[in-house]
């Protein structure tokens, strides 16, 4: 299975300038000629285009965008470092990454993996260039870019898709406008304009007295964190203030406002405002199985001595905090019955899961998950776990009846959970 998280560390770009990453498949030539020939020769802004290409087919494409615009386009060279107000497309049967603003080419994997050089892509360009990567989805059958937009967003970046009715294959598009990680929704010809009016609020212009407006600033993310706090009950201090930041900005950028204090003054009047803020504070990231290592770990070392230890009769209590969708819990739930087997009606397994957000925890609740969400999940357990509906894929009752969902948050509940005996925090042994 190809993964799109790459083991070796990304280098952060020093870039300040966006960089755009746009994915396209099947119909995106019309819909990638339309974007180049609407971008301004000065936009300040970097372009790379990565498409789906039969690894045996070179690209024309270089050559066709540049009819389209005056601004240099290039086939990408391995190692190639990105500089704005340019177009790089990925060349044939390669795949492509970001890392410390360059480019790098690898082989394209062999035919029996999947091929999603769009999500690979996007992944690495949201941990490498943070809150200034954007990613744009345009026509294309398939799913690839779902999780790049999830991952770019996760990192504090924008995210567009093409206008369905506008796309010659909508499935690309769509898939990611139903995973709801879109945040404009426009025909490839009007992208540019967005973009512009993007790029002038990306960096927040500092008053003529710097120290002035730093400290003003300070003041005023402080000021949010403590309003989400007196609305909602979450205090986001303890989080990574960079991420929240970054997020907090992200929504300043789409709002096209150009100081810390006008959001806040918005916040303070706009209570629908104040939750989608929180709810993109939110953005769950997460995946079944996610850290193999870990689950090794679990079967092999934890669970056998939790079992050892457990009395005839007293339930096995497991608490997963940050829960998120639910995929970590039904992971556990499946190690366990797994690990248990012919044992494992003789035994009760309670698992609470918990998550701050209610909309992470009512999926979680329904445990249904599209084909996509379970790519880590082989297809003997997809077989022995799922049941397969019109709307995806349903985790069976022998292991939703385990679970027990809640939206709560997980530092409150610690001293809650440690009054409980025999309960085991699942997220303190991760």
């Amino acid at each position: 299975m190809l993964s799109v998280n790459s083991s070796e560390k990304k280098t952060l770009s020093k870039n300040l300038f966006p960089v755009v990453g746009i994915g396209a498949s099947a119909g995106g030539l019309e819909a990638f000629k339309k974007l180049v020939s609407a971008i301004p020769e000065k936009s300040g802004i970097a372009f790379i285009l990565v498409q789906h290409l039969h690894p045996d087919h070179s690209s024309a494409l270089p050559e066709i965008l540049q009819r389209e615009t005056h601004i240099p386009v290039q086939e990408i060279q391995n190692n190639v470092e990105v500089l704005p107000d340019n177009i790089y497309i990925i060349p044939a049967n390669k795949m492509l990454e970001a890392t410390d603003g360059i480019l790098q080419i690898t082989p394209r994997p062999s035919k029996d993996q999947k091929n999603m050089p769009i999500d690979i892509f996007f992944s690495s360009l949201a941990e490498v260039h943070q809150s200034h990567a954007i990613g744009i989805v345009l026509s294309g059958s398939g799913v690839d870019g779902t999780l790049g937009l999830k991952n770019i967003k996760a990192h504090g970046g924008i995210t567009f898709a093409q206008d369905l009715e506008t796309a010659a294959y909508d499935s690309m598009p769509s898939s990611a406008i139903n995973a709801e990680v879109v945040d404009f929704i426009l025909p490839p010809e009007k992208i540019p304009l967005q973009l512009l009016k993007l790029s002038s609020t990306f960096k927040l212009m500092p008053s003529d007295d710097i120290e002035t407006s730093a400290q003003t600033e300070d003041v005023s993310f402080k000021n949010i964190i403590t309003l989400l706090r007196t609305r909602n009950g979450i205090d986001f201090t303890y989080y990574k203030q960079n991420t929240i930041r970054r997020r907090i900005l992200r929504r300043v950028a789409i709002l096209k406002l150009e100081k810390i204090n006008d959001y806040l003054e918005l916040l303070k009047q706009n209570k629908t405002e104040r939750d989608i803020l929180f709810n993109d504070l939110l953005i769950p990231v997460t995946s079944f199985f996610r850290d193999p290592k870990t689950f090794t770990n679990l079967c092999d070392t934890i669970f056998p001595e939790l079992i050892k230890n457990k009395s005839i009769g007293k339930p096995l209590r497991i608490w997963i905090a940050g829960c998120s969708t639910g995929e970590e819990a039904y992971s556990v739930g499946i190690c366990l019955h797994e690990y248990l087997s012919d044992k494992f009606s003789t035994i009760k397994i309670q698992i609470f899961a918990t998550d701050v957000s209610e909309k992470s925890i009512t999926k979680a609740r329904v445990g249904l998950y599209t084909a996509r969400e379970l790519e880590g999940v082989s297809d003997s357990r997809i077989e022995q776990f799922f049941l397969k509906t019109t709307g995806g894929y349903q985790i069976k009752k022998t292991i939703r009846d385990m679970c027990v969902f809640a939206c709560k948050n997980g530092f409150s509940q610690l001293q809650e959970c440690a009054d409980l005996p025999g309960t085991f925090s699942a997220e303190k042994s991760f």
